[in-house]
């Protein structure tokens, strides 16, 4: 017998919601309808789409994100092309590739650009909730944008995603900020915090003496519960910050608090990669255990020129979806499950011809129509309409299309009276079937 593959652990599939699962992960639905939500809140905000490819050289992620963090160190799917020798890498995050992009092509000549992409992305790391080896992200980038306006405006446009997805801000997801300085900044910070550990270096654990020389900011971002008083007493970055950085900083807050946007001042807020300055800022939520970020991102205005560009600002953030639907899954949140407007029931294959006709002419005015398939009685038609999710039942029986019209039947609500309507005038009654026109 033939042995049946699996997919690798920690990659899976998005499956339609009729398919049964033991797992918890988002179906196929749940899935384009976040994608649909992204759409139509960041087109509101001026953003165009871009697509880069998933496997970029491994120099890219290696002098963007930086040599001892722990995605380069341990995480990323590295491989040796055996064509040509070339070192390639399977994309571990997308700003990498994105700002590659915009060097390459010489992009921002002629400006600033708001972008965003998602897809998926991999990292070699136990398999978790939530977390994944192959996992997916949403990515928004402005890029050639200096000014604390646009820090702001991403933060808000994130807020109003919580908003347009059913998260309740404050409940369900809250903000934390931070400012990570400038370089100069930050290297008189990190002194202070290489003596400040040295001096306690008893009580690192291995991993907080793993980075000490080598990314101490790192340790600050530690979950181990014996370090949190040492970390709590560490210096904090807030202390080194100039005039300069500081004014960047409240300006940012200023919108926010002009917005109404509740948020905490966290100085222990690092992100992971090397490449971020000045505002950093995470959504994280209570809802999922210790691994609480669901959205994080900040300012790197040193990266383009780090790439080989020509210097300019940049600012952005990504937002890993299996973990938001999972939130959204948690809390029991209510969202479209994919299930037509309609199924068409056909007892009688003879009238397939006009039943075709008329759900081609459904279709052409934005109805969804499930067209039952492969014959069958009208109990077991109608039981498959049932289990469908549909609305509507509609019945195109003989004596239906003997009178020119098509029985709908309300399959979720018994109140409604089930009616006739005409064939040769789809256009006028089409409308009633929709999702859009329930919801109205």
């Amino acid at each position: 017998m033939t042995k049946v593959l699996q997919a690798i652990k920690g990659m899976n599939d998005i499956l339609p919601g009729s398919v049964p699962r033991k797992d918890k992960l988002p179906d196929s639905a749940l899935w384009h309808w976040f994608e649909s939500t992204v759409r139509s809140v960041l087109a509101r905000y001026g953003y165009q789409y871009i697509l880069t490819p998933i496997v970029e050289p491994t120099a890219l992620f290696v002098r963007g994100l930086g040599e001892v963090t722990d995605i380069v160190e341990k995480e990323m799917y590295s491989f040796t092309d055996s064509m040509n020798g070339d070192q390639l890498t399977l994309r571990p995050e997308a700003t990498a590739g994105i700002v590659r992009a915009m060097v390459e092509h010489n992009a921002l000549y002629n400006g600033p650009l708001r972008l965003w992409t998602m897809g998926a992305m991999f990292r070699h790391e136990r398999p978790q909730k939530g977390r994944y080896r192959q996992f997916h992200q949403l990515d928004v980038e402005a890029l050639g944008f200096a000014g604390p306006d646009v820090d702001a405006e991403i933060i808000l446009m994130v807020r109003r995603l919580w908003k347009e997805l059913g998260l309740v801000e404050g409940q369900h997801v809250r903000l934390e900020l931070n400012s990570l300085g400038q370089p100069s900044e930050r290297a008189a910070h990190r002194s202070a915090l290489v003596a400040y550990f040295e001096a306690n270096s008893a009580l690192l654990d291995d991993d907080a003496k793993r980075r000490l020389h080598s990314n101490p900011l790192r340790i600050l971002d530690t979950k181990n519960p014996a370090m949190q008083p040492l970390v709590e007493a560490a210096p904090k970055l807030m202390d080194f910050l100039g005039e300069e950085t500081l004014a960047h900083f409240n300006a940012v807050r200023a919108i926010l608090d002009a917005a109404g946007l509740e948020y905490r001042v966290n100085p222990r807020l690092v992100r992971g990669m090397d490449y971020y300055n000045l505002t950093v800022f995470e959504w994280v939520t209570d809802h999922l255990g210790s691994q609480g970020t669901v959205c994080g991102g900040g300012r790197y205005d040193g990266l383009i020129a780090q790439l080989g560009g020509k210097s300019a600002p940049a600012v952005g953030f990504g937002l890993g979806i299996e973990r938001l639907l999972l939130l959204i899954q948690e809390l029991g949140l209510p969202v479209p499950n994919g299930a037509p407007d309609a199924y068409a029931v056909i007892p009688d294959a003879a009238g397939l011809p006009k039943a075709m006709r008329a759900i081609e002419a459904l279709r052409a005015e934005g109805v969804s129509v499930q067209m039952h398939a492969g014959g069958g009685n009208f109990k077991a038609q109608f039981k498959k309409a049932d289990t469908s999710g549909a609305r509507y039942a509609l019945v195109f029986g003989g004596d239906e299309l003997a009178r020119g019209t098509v029985s709908v039947k309300a399959l979720r609500d018994a109140s409604v009276a089930q009616v006739e309507r005409p064939l040769d005038a789809v256009p006028e009654w089409a409308s009633t079937l929709t999702c859009s026109s329930r919801d109205a």
